[in-house]
């Protein structure tokens, strides 16, 4: 727009206006809005001087000169595109539609003061506010004034319904630099006297909502519409808080009440802010403090037209301080319009807010390609525009439009950088013509260089508008610097209107520079300047990398994609892609992707085609994409896939480069995509495609085939078309040879894969990009640089020179030989291009500068100039503010006195500045009006030197605290008024944490899970300090016992009820071990797993010795028997309840053979495992036969049997019937009948042997057939059958009524209803003809009709049905709520939730009728969501859920353990691991959401591990499975038999393939880690042919690196970010370098050096003195291939030995140069691991773990012998002491681990420790004690012990993992697998000395100790 004013030369001439700052001072001095001042008496519209002759040009001219006189300003409200940005590129959130909404919590990264309390977390709801806590009801206060109960932010509360799609509400936190410093100048501007700078800011946007209107209404929806936001920006100590009314963002002022009952009333929206209730007097509460910013609609009204930061529609409140805050504070600058707006115009940001000159250009904002209207100058051929730049020019001629507010345009090469500080001037952007302005003067300086600010701003009168005619749309924005261009009449073509552009315009590099990147530079042309990146660097200038090094990239991937017709939300999961610039290799992979999706987007390899593009190998004449677009852009693409013509589109927006110059990019899916069957695979051929290049974009089309081949379909060919723009802002100013037109991608390779275990998707591209038709020429023909097969470091470039020559050169910010490079320090080596008053930080290939504290960067953003914190003035009004370098100094003005920050008339000395309790107490004491202090305003007490008192009062509350030093509040010192206050001199106490005996007190369940007492629940006794009690009593059974330090029962010290208490301070007998009995007696369950007591169970009795008593008898049942010293039973010594016992005393008579009835008899289980009584027990006479005639005692049926025992058909009897003659001889045995067979086949007792309760027996006559009338005998239920046995329909009584008459015929029969075929076909018996509890039976009524309400008879649940039988919503009730009348009509019927469906959905029954046992089915609220806690009514777990049911990852508590608190937040969550991602997905299909019965759900661990051992809970299968949940071969059990050992490495069957190195070394490991490795450590991971999968990670994190086929990692590849690099094997990085020789190269002239093991190598560490002399370290020898474990070393010859998993051998080498290794040994070893040599004999001896054995042989591998091979578990290591020739190994058995010893001739063997211990996995022999020391992975201690097992000690109780360990002069040295490193440790200090940390990281395993000469006492 342009404005006239009078020129000094001529006052004809008209000129634009100069810089604000030399015009004369016209409006109020607080406005900062862009505005332009008119004369009063001007009434003319002004396109009367439209100049089109001379008499109207002269007209016009007149008409300017009278602008100067009479002046008034009018300030214009803001547009929407001047609010603070938002929406879902912004990076907000959208609360859901609706009436009520509440967002899910807010959770902020640092609390904010509200009033002067903290809040961690916030809530956004429809109504138009902010708040602290979650919200009640609508209903509770959206009809109601201030204040509120709860903590409110309004900006403008009313009863607003977003619902149908009537607007939107977004919302985030957010720590981006262009919100918080526009939040700050706002700030600064409304409280010039702040000392704010915010470090978070929330923003909230209400748009386009609407206000509730009843449905009944008959006029129909308003279409009034309102948009506004509030912005809370906060520090440490305060918060501010702005509301933002756009021009016509406000349409409805007020809104009807819900219940207005007719009447015509509307209540106001509210604005302002409530403090809710606050606590008083411990328990009372009252209503705080609340401030309201409008009283009427009239006010509301007002909100856009005024405002109180000096522009309207801006208000700004201080509402929260942490020291004192009493009520919320208005900005006081005035702000209003006065003409209402006639018209939209787009006012730029920066007329409101001249310090954000760039806000566009943060990461809050996008470029947007779309919109380049007004700055693209260049034609793009083609018809498409989506797909091209906008036309050059205009229609001069053509009526201007007010610029949209939805459009801004696209800021230009030189309008700004992300990067740039924020002091630019505001650009320039064009005004519509309906608008006058003010004059943006800034404010007068006072005599003191501060702001002087009127008391009082008058408001401003009415002024008429005068129309202005804006400029063309096509005329040139002006630079971000904003400067105002002088330009002459000569300048202006009165005939066209357009002014002619000049050189003054020009913006150079002298004022922007800091618009390129620190590695570029600037250089000025004739129109404009560039940004050229400097050598080593690449990039288009504004953002440039170091040439060669490999590129990262990281973003987040979001949108809808519909698969088939299915649509999937993809929620914020990340995208991380990994380039090696070297050979244009492009890694994608997206983590998280849902499993439809992540099979469906296995063709859409364009997305990871534009890194490819990015960052191609570039062949001559060619540029890679970042080279044009540097790092911020916009890419739109679409994909039509054929032949379904399905639509995707992508947007992927470059955001820049982050602190570690990784590009981020964002990425943007919609649309819908073709199913694909899961397991697919998609290949894609190599392609061609062709860019297209012109000013600001490029574009390309292509059409690409590729094949899917699925199991259900085979092989299938499609196609896609992909369309697509990239649009980037590019500098036209240079003259040099720009981007060709054209030019050719090639994908050489295109990988695609889905990997559902870990829900990850991976492309992996190769690309080279080159001119157009430059065909690659055939391999031998193409330099390695071009074509990607040197042998270049990743981080290295690759210069081609003559024919198939090259060299290899490290990166910029790399060093090394091309080969091998290594990141350059910039920092630690003084190379940085940081000046003085920064601070150097180092990155991969660069560097990063940071101003030091006091200083900025100033103009070039490189420089670091000082603050002038003046400029705030922070002095006292008395005194001068003197700037320095990096502070400021305060003096007081002559004849005053302080210390500058308080000034005083007070003559005297000021000592000593004023401290900070000072400065805090006297701001407070002045805070009020007029200087007096605020009454209730707590003001704190400093003492004579300044300092905080420790202890703190509130002279209003009464309450007293201590405090630190720096006045902050100690916890847990705040006492009530009247009480005696804490002791503030005492030193705090540190919290101890609790004991183990507080945590089992703690941790036992006093209740059970429904909330019933637990009667007989132990609970332990803990004494002051935590430690149990001695001695322990159970309140309930009133047994007493001793317990040790670890709350273990001390054997022998148990006591009944009423008996004298064992003296538990009695030195304790040495503690023999627990006998058989002893351990059968305790091993018994006399509480069930939940606590609850466990009723009848046998317990075994024990003597003094705990030896079996002779004579056993069953507390419960009575019966009495003889056992042997074994506890087992003796025949034929049991006796029944109340008759005499045997004499078991007695010797038993010469003992005969057991018969088959003896057999029988004493095999039957007469309890259950868990010690209930059980089954039917056989009779045998005295000769052990069986007595004809048997009975079960339990049921009362007796039958004959013939002389096996087998039942004699017909000859049973029920109980009470006399039974039969079994003497009598049989008839002649007819068949049996149908009847006959299903009786007897009926189960009567379970597998096991136990009475099956309840099992229908059929009645036959004694023909054999069925007799017509069947009862039940448990149920009582009776009914018809015909001859087959069926049922017959309608005959069915219940118990009590009166039986059918079978006898009578069946009425012609109607067809059944489906009622009646439900209730028929509901199963109440299994197949096996076990009863089937629980099972629902509809009932129907006499017409065979659902009756209208259903119950279930096990449950109690009663609902209501229709007629089709399916439960009405709404209807369930339990068998303690009151019923549903059922023949109530219904209410008209809300559709069901997802939850409700869910439930519905659940089948508890199966397909033929079964019940289905254990499903779970989801429990829902009275308006159908999901309850927060879920529990499963069969195995009593519980877990807390989403909104959406989905399980909240680490909330599952277990049957009886206290269930989690679900309303509380979420910690940060750990990732899933692979177990919990499979069974989370087993609990659910892949459709619809609901749980899959009958499905092997996996068990994890609480790390998330699989747990070795897995069982099917429906089919009781059992298996053991790898840490990858994979089935180990061979260990699958069925249901009812023992499961396997998991813990047991299963043998190599001999059909089965060799174990290869990755699966050997895989065993090893898991071994070594106890069976149960955790989440950090390594395990190998393999394919299913036992290769090393391509990615290899520690656990479960996403520390991965790559390797080859042989396990070696691939350099260059090591991730430490939070996704798997993508290792694919089709594109693994070629291993070119030859392996190294298997020899030796010698460890330096050293005499003592330490040899360690690791993996595929030998380590050699120097000491020097004690001390790890890691600079010296070096690789004895490289053995690849193989997995070193054991180490020794013979110091007599000097060779070292070493035992090797892979190979199974065991082998030595002579430490000499080039010594080569020697096979000692290599048949008949499983798994080598612990070695010692024994000099003195020349022998070796070593541990073999898998066969459990330990072995001998000559130091040259002959004379190999077995020493032991019998009680062994897990031997692990092995030493030998020469000088006693004495043996000594660990064996660390999970259930009895110990350390033995024996003579080297395998004599003399004992146990020597046994008690104490864990995993004892290392060894050696202390020579100057003689004694034996161990490190223990279990118990984490380091011990040592005389061989006499006496003089035992702790050396160091809290080591990491230890491995192998070694002695030397006082030092233990330790491999550490939690450190992958040695660890020293000091024998005497029992301290951690000195570690040495390898570069290469993976565990350490044997070590030894290399000598020059044989040390004493060797081992």
């Amino acid at each position: 727009m342009l404005s006239l004013n009078p020129s000094p030369t001529n006052q004809s001439a008209p000129k634009l206006l100069p810089p604000s700052s030399s015009l004369p001072r016209l409006c109020g001095e607080e406005e900062r809005s862009l505005s332009f001042c008119w004369p009063l008496s001007v009434h003319r519209n002004l396109s009367e001087c439209q100049p089109g002759s001379t008499m109207e040009r002269g007209a016009m001219l007149a008409v300017c000169v009278l602008c100067w006189s009479g002046m008034v300003c009018v300030v214009t409200a803001i547009q929407r595109t001047d609010m603070f940005p938002y929406g879902s590129l912004s990076g907000d959130q959208i609360l859901a539609e609706g009436d009520d909404e509440t967002s899910r919590v807010l959770s902020l990264p640092r609390p904010v003061y509200f009033y002067d309390s903290l809040f961690s977390q916030l809530y956004v709801a429809t109504n138009g506010i902010i708040s602290g806590q979650d919200l009640p009801m609508e209903k509770q206060y959206v009809d109601d004034g201030f204040p509120t109960d709860f903590p409110v932010v309004a900006p403008f509360l009313a009863d607003i319904d977003t619902s149908g799609g009537r607007g939107q509400i977004y919302y985030r936190v957010t720590e981006t630099p262009s919100v918080l410093n526009r939040v700050a100048q706002e700030v600064h501007r409304g409280f010039p006297d702040a000392k704010f700078t915010p470090t978070h800011a929330v923003v909230a946007t209400w748009e386009n909502v609407a206000a509730y209107e009843e449905p009944t209404r008959t006029n129909g929806p308003s279409n009034k519409v309102n948009t506004f936001q509030a912005v809370i920006g906060y520090d440490e100590t305060d918060s501010y808080v702005l509301f933002l009314y756009p021009e016509g963002g406000l349409n409805f002022f007020a809104t009807r009440p819900k219940e207005s009952y007719n009447v015509e009333i509307e209540l106001p929206a509210r604005v302002g802010f409530s403090r809710g209730e606050v606590t008083y007097l411990i328990f009372s509460r009252t209503e705080g403090p609340y401030y309201s910013a409008t009283s009427d609609e009239q006010s509301v009204k007002n909100l856009y037209q005024v405002g109180n930061t000096g522009i309207p529609g801006v208000w700004l409140f201080h509402t929260g301080n942490r020291y004192s805050f009493d009520n919320i504070v208005p900005a006081s600058i005035g702000g209003q319009l006065n003409t209402p707006p006639t018209g939209g115009h787009g006012l730029s940001l920066d007329t409101t807010t001249p310090e954000y000159s760039d806000f566009e250009e943060y990461e809050d904002n996008n470029f947007d390609g779309d919109n380049q209207e007004e700055e693209d100058d260049y034609p793009h051929p083609g018809g498409d525009p989506d797909f091209q730049p906008a036309t050059a020019g205009g229609d001069h001629s053509a009526p201007v439009q007010p610029a949209s507010p939805h459009a801004p345009s696209s800021p230009a090469e030189d309008s700004g950088h992300r990067d740039v500080p924020l002091t630019s001037e505001p650009r320039y952007n064009p005004e519509p013509a309906e608008r006058q302005y003010s004059n943006p003067n800034p404010s007068e300086r006072g005599p003191e260089g501060r702001a002087e600010r009127t008391q009082e701003q008058q408001p401003q009168l009415p002024l008429e508008v005068v129309d202005v005619y804006p400029p063309h749309r096509n005329e040139p924005n002006l630079s971000p610097g904003g400067h105002v261009v002088s330009v002459d009449e000569d300048d202006i073509d009165f005939d066209t209107g357009v002014i002619q552009y000049t050189t003054e315009n020009k913006e150079t590099c002298a004022r922007f520079q800091q618009h390129c990147s620190q590695n570029a530079f600037c250089s000025d042309y004739a129109t404009g300047y560039c940004c050229h990146c400097r050598p080593g660097f690449y990039g288009n200038g504004r953002h440039c990398l170091p040439d060669g090094a490999p590129q990262r990239v990281s973003g987040k991937v979001t949108g809808t994609v519909t698969v088939g017709s299915t649509p999937v939300e993809i929620n914020n999961i990340d995208l991380h892609a990994y380039i090696v610039v070297g050979d244009g290799r492009a890694y994608t992979a997206i983590s998280e992707v849902p499993e439809p999706v992540g099979w469906a987007l296995m063709p859409l390899a364009p997305i990871g085609e534009l890194f490819g593009w990015l960052f191609a190998l570039e062949l001559p004449k060619s540029q890679a994409g970042f080279k044009i677009t540097g790092a911020e852009f916009t890419r739109r693409a679409e994909v039509i896939f054929y032949p379904g013509n399905q639509r995707l589109s992508i947007i992927q927006t470059g955001r820049g480069l982050d602190d570690h110059n990784h590009l981020t990019v964002d990425t943007v899916l919609s649309g819908d995509v073709p199913f694909l069957p899961p397991g697919s695979e998609v290949t894609m051929d190599p392609f061609k495609e062709t860019y297209q290049y012109y000013p600001s974009v490029a574009t390309s089309t292509s059409v690409r085939e590729f094949s899917v081949v699925s199991a259900e379909k085979g092989s299938e060919s499609f196609s896609f078309q992909l369309k697509q723009n990239i649009t980037y802002r590019d500098c036209r100013h240079d003259n040099r040879a720009t981007v060709p037109e054209t030019l050719q991608i090639t994908m050489e390779r295109v990988f695609v894969m889905y990997v559902k275990e870990e829900r990850i998707l991976r492309y992996a591209i190769t690309n080279k990009i080159s001119p157009v038709g430059v065909e690659p020429a055939g391999p031998d023909q193409v330099n390695p640089c071009y074509s990607g097969s040197h042998d270049c470091d990743t981080t290295a470039q690759c210069l081609p020179q003559e024919g198939q020559a090259f060299q290899c050169q490290c990166a910029t910010g790399y060093r090394g030989d091309g080969r091998n490079c290594y990141d350059i320090d910039e920092c630690a080596e003084g190379l940085s291009s940081c000046g003085a008053h920064a601070q150097c930080m180092n990155l991969a290939g660069s560097h990063r500068c940071q101003c030091q504290s006091g200083y900025e960067f100033g103009f070039d953003g490189r420089t670091c100039v000082d603050i002038d914190e003046c400029s705030s003035s922070p002095c006292h009004v008395g005194a001068r503010c003197i700037n320095g370098l990096g502070s400021f100094q305060c003096q007081c003005q002559p004849g005053l006195y302080g210390d500058g920050f308080q000034c005083s008339q007070e003559e005297g000395e000021t000592g000593r500045q004023r401290s900070q309790c000072e400065h805090h107490r006297d701001s407070l004491q002045s805070g009020g009006e007029a200087g007096r202090p605020s009454v209730g305003a707590f003001v704190p007490q400093c003492d004579s030197d300044g300092r905080y008192r420790t202890l703190q009062c509130h002279g209003s509350t009464g309450h007293c605290w201590c405090v630190d030093s720096r006045g902050q509040e100690r916890t847990g010192t705040r006492t009530l008024p009247g009480t005696a206050p804490y002791e503030c001199d005492r030193p705090d106490e540190p919290e101890r944490p609790k004991t183990h005996c507080q945590h089992h007190r703690d941790g036992v369940q006093t209740t059970s899970p429904e909330g019933y007492p637990i009667v007989g629940a132990y609970v332990a006794q803990c004494d002051d300090n935590g430690q149990y009690t001695s001695l322990q009593c159970h309140g309930s059974t009133g047994h007493c016992w001793c317990v040790d330090g670890n709350g273990q029962e001390r054997a022998g010290t148990r006591t009944p009820a009423g008996s004298s208490p064992t003296d538990c301070n009695k030195p304790v007998e040495p503690e023999r071990p627990k006998t058989h009995c002893q351990h059968h007696r305790d091993g018994v369950q006399t509480t069930s797993s939940e606590g609850y007591p466990v009723v009848g169970a046998y317990v075994a009795q024990c003597d003094d010795n705990g030896q079996y008593i002779s004579l056993q008898c069953h507390g419960s049942t009575g019966h009495c028997w003889c056992v042997d010293n074994r506890g087992q039973e003796r025949a034929g010594t049991r006796t029944s309840p109340g008759t005499q016992p045997r004499d078991c005393d007695r010797p038993d008579e010469p003992e005969r053979p057991k018969t088959h009835c003896e057999h029988h008899r004493d095999g039957v289980q007469t309890t259950s495992p868990e010690g209930y009584p059980a089954a039917y027990v056989a009779q045998c006479d005295a000769s052990g036969q069986y007595i004809s005639l048997q009975c079960h005692g339990s049921t009362g049926h007796c039958w004959c049997v013939d002389s096996r025992g087998q039942e004699r058909a017909g000859t049973r009897t029920s109980p009470g019937a006399p039974p039969t003659d079994c003497d009598k001889p049989d008839e002649p045995e007819r068949p049996k009948t149908h009847c006959e067979h299903h009786r007897d086949g009926v189960q009567t007792t379970s597998p096991e042997g136990y009475p099956i309760v309840g099992a229908y027996v059929p009645q036959c006559d004694a023909n054999g057939q069925y007799t017509s009338s069947q009862c039940h005998g448990s149920s009582g239920h009776c009914w018809c059958v015909d001859e087959r046995g069926q049922e017959r329909t309608g005959t069915r009584t219940p118990p009590g009524a009166p039986r059918k008459d079978c006898a009578r015929p069946d009425e012609p029969e109607r067809p059944k209803t489906y009622c009646e075929q439900h209730k028929d076909s509901v199963q109440t018996h299994s197949p096996e003809g076990y009863p089937l509890l629980g099972v629902y039976v509809p009932q129907c009524d006499s017409t065979g009709q659902y009756t209208s309400q259903q119950c279930h008879d096990s449950t109690g649940y009663c609902w209501c049905v229709d007629s089709r039988g399916q439960e009405k919503d709404g209807s369930r009730t339990s068998h303690e709520t009151q019923r549903v009348d059922c023949d109530r009509p219904d209410e008209p019927e809300r559709p069901k939730t997802h939850c409700q469906h869910h439930r519905d959905g659940v089948q508890t029954t199966s397909a033929e009728g079964y019940p289905v046992v254990g499903a779970y089915v989801p429990q829902c609220d009275d308006n159908g969501q999901y309850i927060s806690q879920q529990c499963h009514g069969s195995t009593g777990h519980c877990w807390c859920v989403d909104n959406r049911g989905q399980e909240r990852a680490g909330t599952r508590t277990s049957a009886g353990a206290p269930p989690k608190n679900c309303d509380r937040p979420d910690e940060p969550e750990r990732p899933k691991t692979h177990c919990e991602q499979q069974r989370e997905r087993a609990q659910t299909t892949i459709q619809e959401g609901y749980p899959v019965v009958g499905a092997h759900v996996p068990q994890c661990d609480a790390n998330g591990q699989y747990l070795r051992l897995q069982c099917h809970t429906s089919t009781g299968h059992c298996w053991c499975v790898d840490s990858t949940g994979q089935e180990r071969a061979g260990t699958r059990t069925p249901a009812g038999t023992q499961p396997k050992d998991c813990d047991r490495p299963g043998p190599v069957a001999p059909t089965q393939r060799p174990e290869s190195v990755c699966e050997r070394w895989r065993t090893s490991l898991i071994e070594h880690y106890g069976g149960k490795p955790g989440a950090q450590q390594y395990v190998p991971q393999c394919e299913s042919d036992g290769q090393f999968s391509p990615v290899q990670c520690y656990g479960d994190t996403t520390y991965c690196w790559c390797v080859d086929q042989d396990g070696r990692e691939v350099p260059g590849t090591r991730s430490h970010d939070v996704v798997k690099p993508a290792c694919l094997p089709s594109v693994a990085p070629p291993t070119v370098r030859p392996l190294p020789r298997p020899d030796v190269t010698p460890p330096p002239n050293t005499d003592i050096t330490l040899l360690y093991a690791q993996g595929q190598k030998i380590g050699a560490l120097p000491l020097n003195g004690t001390r790890l002399d890691g600079a010296r370290s070096k690789t004895l020898l490289t053995l690849h291939g193989s997995i070193v474990v054991g180490l020794a070393y013979d110091c007599k010859d000097n060779q070292v030995y070493w035992t090797d998993l892979s190979a199974r051998t065991i082998n030595r080498a002579s430490i000499a140069a080039g010594a080569e290794p020697e096979i000692l040994i290599n048949a008949n070893l499983v798994s080598p691991e612990g070695l010692a040599v024994d000099e003195k004999r020349r022998l070796m001896f070593w541990v073999d773990s898998n066969p459990d054995m330990i072995e001998s042989a000559n130091l040259d591998g002959s004379g190999r012998r077995t020493l032991f091979d019998s009680d062994l578990v897990n031997p692990r290591a092995i030493i030998v002491v020469s000088s006693t020739g004495t043996l000594y190994w660990t064996d660390w058995n999970r259930e009895a681990p110990k350390i033995e010893c024996a003579s080297v001739d395998g004599q003399n063997r004992k146990v020597v420790v046994s008690d104490g211990i864990g995993l004892p996995n290392a060894l050696t022999y202390d020579s100057s004690s003689s004694q034996v020391c161990w490190a223990d992975a279990g118990t984490k201690r380091l011990e040592c012990v005389s061989p006499d097992g006496s003089n035992r000690r702790v050396v160091h109780p809290s080591l990491n993992y230890p491995f192998s360990m070694v002695y030397y002069r006082n030092h233990f040295y330790y491999t550490d697998w939690r450190r992958d490193g040695v660890i020293a440790v000091n024998k005497d200090s029992s301290q951690i000395t000195d570690e040495f940390l390898p570069d290469q990281r993976s565990h350490l395993y044997g070590i030894a100790i290399a000598t020059t000469q044989c040390l004493s006492g060797s081992h």
